[in-house]
């Protein structure tokens, strides 16, 4: 049976409703979330986590030169391309017992304010993402020279990752009574 001469208007709503009629769904709009991205490190059997603004450089164990009448945390002065910086051992500086160095080993080092410092750190775990599904309120269960510096975590394989405040350790008064 011939069609019916349509005008193009006519023609242009039955394409329209043809269209319509088999067209698939326009696909969803997903909100989009950016990762809060740190570097991961350990200090004993815990998992923390800094900033990536706060972190400047990830080194091996450099050379170092005892200051004498320093407190035990104090490793000494290292020369890192011109800068002298002082290296702390975190986990003595916290109460824990001093890190043994070892190929793991490694110093983060800091940049705040007028702070420039080299955290020695058992180990570390790299460039972290997470995501705030991801984040949990909960505390180590831990001595509370570690807790202050805390500022919340994240739950991610099973493992709790504590966001480590290197701005909070920088304000403490005691980090810079090095003196014995």
């Amino acid at each position: 049976m011939p069609q019916s001469i349509q005008s193009p208007f006519e023609l242009l709503l039955d394409i329209e409703r043809r269209g319509i009629k088999h067209a698939a769904g326009l696909p969803q709009q997903e909100e989009v979330t950016r990762p809060w991205s740190g570097i991961g490190f350990k200090i004993g059997d815990l998992h923390l986590v800094s900033a990536v603004g706060d972190v400047n450089e990830i080194l091996h164990f450099p050379q170092v030169t005892a200051i004498p009448g320093t407190k035990p945390w104090v490793k000494g002065m290292a020369n890192i391309r011109g800068n002298l910086i002082p290296i702390i051992d975190l986990n003595g500086y916290l109460g824990h017992s001093s890190t043994h160095l070892n190929s793991n080993s490694r110093v983060l080092i800091i940049n705040n304010a007028d702070l420039w410092a080299g955290l020695l750190v058992d180990k570390v775990l790299g460039l972290k993402h997470f995501y705030d599904e991801e984040q949990v309120d909960e505390k180590p269960e831990t001595e509370d020279s570690l807790v202050q510096y805390l500022s919340g975590g994240y739950e991610q394989n099973k493992d709790n990752w504590y966001v480590f405040s290197m701005k909070s350790l920088a304000e403490k008064p005691d980090f810079y009574q090095v003196s014995m």
